[in-house]
This record gives C-alpha cells, structure tokens and sequence, in this order.
C-alpha cells in the first residue's frame, strides 16, 4: 500500500507543507519539489492556506552521481521563481485535488499503519504496469525538445525495482499471477495516448509520480517496513531505492529547474496543469478500487503500531499537526484509538499504571 500512496498522491504534500512548518530552515518556493528529510510528514492531513511567497535556495548541494546523458554533475545557484513557472503553475493548480486525496480512507489508514499485505501487494502491481506504460513512452520520446531535459533513465526509472519487489512478494512466477486492474488500466492508456499524440503532458505524468516517489515515500516506506515486518536489508521495498542519486535534495531542485528552463507557452502551460490534476484523479481511482478489493478480503489488518514519524521517534501522535487535525475530525473515535495505540508500547503502559495507582491512592484518602 505504500507503494500506491507514496507515489499516487499523498506523498508530494510533505514538501507543500514544509515551507509553511520550518521557518529557520533554507526555503524554495517550489512546494512539491522541496526537500523533507527532516520534516514531519503528516502535514499533509492538512489543507494548505494562503501561498507565501519564499525565498528560494542560495546554493544547491552537489549530487555527484546526477546526471543527464553527457551533462556533468549539478551545481549552481537557483534562480528566483515566479507564478509563472511551469513548478509553481503546477503546485497551486493541483492543490485542490491534493486536499481530495489525502481526504481518502486509505490514505488516512495507511499513515496510521494499518496496512493490509495484500493490499499493498497489489498497489505495487499496479504501479508496475503504471511505471512500465510510463517509461515506454519516456524512452519513445526521450528525444522530443520538450521532455529530454528531464530525462534520467538511470537514476529515476522504477519498472525493473517494481519487478523485484513483486518477484519478492510473488515468486519467480510472478508474472503468471498478476493483471491489470480496470482503473489501472485506464491510467496506463492515458500515459500511452499522451506519449504517442502529445508527448510534452509526459512531463504532467514523470513530475507527479517521481518526485512524490523520491520525497515522503521514504517515510511511508518505514511505515510498510515495519507493519509487514519486511527483511531490513530492504527486500520488498527495492521501489523506494534510488541507488544512483546520492543528494535527493540536490536532483528535486535540478529537476525543477529543467522543467522550469523548458520553451513552453502560457497555453501549454495550462494544459500541463489540467494533465497533472487528471493523473492524481486516476490515482484516486486505483485508491477506490483498492478500498473496495479490501472489503472483500478476510485478512489480518497488519498494525505497525505507532509508524516511523520523521523527527517524532516514531510516534505518529507526537506530530501536533497530525493530532490537531485528526482531533477536529475524528472526535471521540480517534481518542479511543490514540488510547490504544499508547497501550500498546510499554512505556505507555507503566504512564497509565502509575496514573492510575496514583488516582487509587487519592481516592483511598479521600473515603478515609
């Protein structure tokens, strides 16, 4: 399930929100390309406000293993952004769409470490034949003026990983066993429209899916990890793995760049845009679909308790965001869960005993 979530659409908000969270930290007004190693991730249950404007970065980190056919490695500074950049068009036209997603159940369900294991098995089928449809149609137009720039087969492409982790999770016949669900069928046959009759809304496509990818989902990555109980040394999990990218943060602002050097008018643009909310509406329906595969599945709910939380320790209820949030719209239900969640871990456990013999102790004295 995280495979479906990191990339599908939750996992961009990490970086929308930082700017607003962070104020000491370095800023660039690019929201969803933004680095947030260190940030809490559960901003995204929130719905953005009003768009700030920001600084952007003096100087960006050098990456020595990005790079772009003969182009050597990234390192200069970041010019300053306007509205009118492809990157920021972006951010504040899907930002609507955003606050829909993260509204979904199963996305609330997957940040509480609730994950169903066959559940997540098929999400990563379905970005198998997402990411195999997409870099077809990357490689078929690797040339084309407007999406060369942004070409990093090596770095960026996912299809070879989806098919480890299924191969771990399926066996070596693992292609015997799998299909391509209905909705996410229909997403595969727009990227394919796209790439053969408008190859420049394969930008729309790559900047939704890898930049989410190479962002929050290395949290929710932990979150699966440790609810499935999945081997440490990362088998399972080879989707989340960028081997030849050593600066995340250094490769999202170079990719912003490229998109924002490319010679495109105001109307292409727009289109980009109406592209970018079109493939989270797909992502929103492969969510449903899996919601509704679920009610049909009599399997444990795997709990990974309270899920690995950025700079919280692991306590996703740490988080006064996510608590403020989930406080306002879960009421008594979600008290109840926090409660058990608390139980669960043992130093939850010793706080309530001591409550409570402490609670005892006072009744005792008051009845004497």
């Amino acid at each position: 399930m995280s495979y479906i979530i990191s990339t599908w659409t939750a996992v961009i908000w990490f970086e929308e929100k930082e700017g607003q969270l962070s104020g000491s930290r370095h800023l660039s007004s690019d929201h969803h390309l933004r680095d947030n190693s260190h940030c809490c991730p559960l901003p995204l249950l929130l719905p953005l406000g009003v768009n700030t404007p920001l600084m952007s970065e003096e100087k960006m980190e050098t990456s020595a293993n990005v790079s772009n056919g003969a182009k050597p490695a990234y390192e200069e500074k970041e010019a300053a952004l306007s509205p009118e950049d492809l990157s920021e068009m972006l951010a504040a036209g899907t930002r609507e769409v955003h606050e829909k997603a993260e509204n979904t159940q199963f996305v609330k369900d997957f940040l509480r470490g609730r994950i169903r294991k066959e559940l997540f098995k098929l999400g990563a089928v379905a970005l198998y034949y997402t990411y195999t449809a997409m870099e077809e149609e990357i490689e078929r137009n690797k040339d084309h003026p407007h999406f060369a720039p942004l070409y990093f087969p090596a770095e960026l492409h996912r299809h070879e990983a989806l098919a480890s982790d299924l191969q771990y999770f399926y066996g070596p016949d693992w292609q015997s066993q799998i299909s391509c669900s209905q909705a996410t069928q229909r997403y595969v046959d727009r990227i394919h429209q796209v790439g053969q009759e408008d190859p420049v809304l394969l930008v729309a496509h790559a900047y939704t899916r890898y930049m989410g990818d190479l962002s929050g989902g290395q949290v929710l990555k932990k979150v699966a990890q440790r609810a499935m109980k999945l081997p440490p040394t990362g088998e399972g999990l080879e989707f989340y793995q960028f081997d030849a990218i050593h600066s995340a943060k250094a490769f999202k602002q170079l990719y912003r760049s490229r998109m924002n050097e490319l010679e495109l008018d105001e109307e292409v643009k727009k289109r980009l845009v109406g592209e970018a909310v079109k493939a989270f509406q797909f992502n929103m329906e492969v969510f449903e679909e899996l919601e509704e595969i679920g009610k049909t599945i009599q399997e444990d709910v795997l709990d990974a308790g309270m899920p690995v939380h950025g700079a919280t320790g692991g306590d996703i209820n740490k988080c006064p965001y996510y608590a403020a949030k989930m406080a306002a719209s879960g009421g008594t239900a979600y008290a109840c869960q926090l409660a058990m969640a608390v139980l669960r871990h043992p130093t939850g456990q010793v706080l309530f005993a001591t409550w409570f013999a402490a609670l005892a102790g006072l009744a005792a004295w008051y009845l004497m």
